[in-house]
């Protein structure tokens, strides 16, 4: 079973910095996750809301504002540029896209690191959007695509074949051992990823239904019927 840093190592560390990528690397995960919007000035920036939320509470939007501005809200904001340098090719670096944001940014910068010898290999790109993966797939061909999807199997699985891709992430909240072992016989790999702690989380976990990205023995268990991986939020728990 493959064991993906979320967002780096949010469990651990500020979720989406340099610091949790270095985290989730100690704990040996065999990919990083990390979330990318672009700002005012055109810089790709790792965070997963639209907005940077300062000390005092106040929310700065992301696209109206410049990296310096928004960094004086949040200093350990990071570019993706950083935080692939960071990561250096010791395991894939997984780019999530928002819906929304312009990929020619992400593009551009995962281009310009394989022209200096990084390779497809090196990359993943995931998207909630099929307009965003469809993009990302015509100008990035040969890196590997993920569907993310909330909770339509049947959906996911039309995304990826459209897109000609095997892998599908979606949220633990839906998964249970029958449809995992549907989805695995038709020939798809599926990941699992945590959501929002909330009243439904509350409710479906009261019934076994989740927890497995954050949960290495239902993880384990789940990994019998077909689970391919898990984004988890603590890789440290993952460790052999």
């Amino acid at each position: 079973m493959k064991i993906i840093g979320h967002r780096g190592a949010k469990g651990l560390a500020p979720e989406n910095t340099l610091r949790a990528f270095e985290k989730a690397l100690e704990h040996g995960v065999d990919e990083i996750e990390l979330d990318v919007r672009v700002t005012k000035d055109g810089q790709t920036v790792l965070i997963h809301d639209p907005y940077v939320t300062d000390p005092a509470g106040s929310r700065v939007n992301i696209a109206s504002h410049t990296l310096a501005e928004l960094q004086k809200h949040k200093p350990d904001l990071a570019t993706l540029e950083a935080a692939i340098t960071t990561i250096d090719r010791r395991v894939p670096t997984y780019i999530e896209v928002k819906p929304g944001v312009p990929t020619s940014h992400t593009i551009t910068t995962v281009r310009s690191f394989m022209n200096k010898g990084w390779l497809a290999t090196d990359f993943r790109l995931g998207s909630y959007s099929q307009q965003t993966l469809r993009e990302l797939h015509a100008a990035l061909p040969d890196i590997e695509k993920i569907v993310i999807e909330n909770w339509s199997g049947i959906r996911a699985t039309r995304r990826a074949r459209e897109l000609g891709t095997k892998r599908i992430s979606m949220l633990e909240y839906w998964l249970w051992p029958g449809f995992i072992r549907a989805v695995r016989r038709t020939g798809y790999q599926l990941y699992s990823f945590p959501g929002r702690r909330c009243f439904k989380q509350r409710i479906f976990t009261l019934f076994g239904l989740v927890g497995t990205s954050n949960n290495p023995r239902r993880a384990r268990k789940w990994a019998k019927a077909g689970l391919t991986g898990v984004i988890t939020d603590r890789p440290d728990l993952f460790q052999k």
